[in-house]
């Protein structure tokens, strides 16, 4: 997967906005206003995902790639080289799941927003 794929992926989600909020090269994917991946815009070598605490966990055990989100909270993301090791399918199956995860926690107001937008 490549950044043109992951961005576009991304953004063809439901609410989804893209932003820049630390530096010129940090990418950063937002449902209604809160995080859900980010990435290195110029360098893609990996990204990071919100994930369920328990899931975040089995996955560092189970692919050497993926690590403890850097510079985030290592108990809800994770960070995934995207180094080849990780077919495209189970990378986007993370992202849905960031996704769903984020969405999930959204108060009321902003889920009835988000179930109002044209898909």
């Amino acid at each position: 997967m490549d950044i043109l794929s992951f961005r576009e992926y991304c953004l063809a989600k439901k609410g989804v906005t893209e932003t820049f909020p630390f530096d010129e090269q940090t990418l950063v994917f937002k449902v209604m206003d809160k995080m859900f991946a980010l990435t290195n815009v110029d360098n893609f070598v990996s990204v990071n995902l919100k994930c369920d605490p328990e899931k975040a966990v089995t996955l560092r055990e189970e692919y050497e790639a993926v690590t403890p989100g850097y510079h985030m909270n290592k108990k809800h993301w994770n960070t995934i080289e995207m180094d080849g090791t990780i077919s495209d399918n189970l990378i986007i199956s993370w992202v849905d799941h960031s996704y769903d995860l984020v969405v999930s926690g959204l108060p009321k107001a902003k889920k009835l927003a988000l179930q109002s937008l044209k898909e």
